[in-house]
């Protein structure tokens, strides 16, 4: 019995071995245009989310809960942001991707704090979900 279920193990390993994660904004399709951006009922997750409209009028410090695309990453750990709204530039570190991809056209949540002292304000994102 021990003979059968250890190749069974190693097959289930083999995968993980092979699995990819550079992670990070893979610019593929353009991202929708702002005023198609609309993701639709979502319950109690409407009231904790805000547009970058009303995240720009924050104070510093603020923690900050938005919903759209990344449309376009400078290099490093700076990316932009895009919800219906208007844009607001990200500090994104890899390790927060945490090996997952994203495209311009996937819709995803961020949060992070907000950072006025630099100039244009920017989010630090602490966590991302697609």
């Amino acid at each position: 019995m021990k003979l059968s279920l250890a190749p069974l193990f190693c097959c289930l390993l083999i995968p993980t071995a092979w699995a990819d994660d550079s992670g990070g904004l893979q610019k593929g399709e353009a991202p929708p245009p702002p005023h198609a951006i609309d993701d639709g009922y979502r319950g109690t997750e409407n009231a904790r989310t805000m547009t970058v409209e009303q995240a720009k009028e924050m104070h510093d410090g603020a923690t900050i809960s938005l919903r759209g695309n990344l449309i376009d990453g400078s290099g490093g750990d700076k990316y932009k942001f895009r919800d219906k709204t208007g844009e607001i530039d990200t500090i994104i570190p890899k390790s927060v991707f945490d090996g997952r991809t994203v495209e311009p056209d996937n819709m995803i949540s961020i949060n992070g704090s907000l950072d006025k002292k630099m100039t244009p304000p920017v989010v630090r994102v602490d966590h991302i979900q697609k």
